[in-house]
């Protein structure tokens, strides 16, 4: 139950950092960003594993580069879900979501 919180809070201060660099990424509170990596968290877990088993031939055919799309498109529909987390465009979830796996790479992947 630590783990679940303490990686949930960094989500949370990703989300901010995301918000931060980018000018199309809006976050109202940090119950926003709380809640934005808990809905995050579970679209990851849920919706994202259908979503490219679908798209497994594109991804093949692109050399792997469809799955950022799917990840912007998983920022999106995040963006869609929570009232205080708002994504401008396409191309900033897109750059968004690469930061973001960039960050997640760096802090949550030691956490395991």
């Amino acid at each position: 139950m630590r783990k679940f919180l303490v990686n949930l809070l960094l989500s949370a201060a990703m989300l901010y950092v995301l918000a931060w660099i980018f000018p199309g990424v809006s976050l109202s509170g940090f119950g926003s960003a709380l809640i934005a990596a808990l809905v995050l968290g579970c679209i990851n877990a849920f919706i994202k594993p259908v979503i490219s088993l679908l798209a497994l031939p594109l991804t093949i055919v692109t050399l792997g580069l469809f799955s950022l799309v799917i990840n912007a498109l998983m920022l999106s529909l995040v963006s869609f879900v929570v009232p205080g987390f708002h994504i401008s465009g396409f191309f900033t979830a897109f750059f968004a979501a690469i930061v973001l796996s960039l960050l997640n790479l760096l802090f949550l992947k030691d956490r395991e």
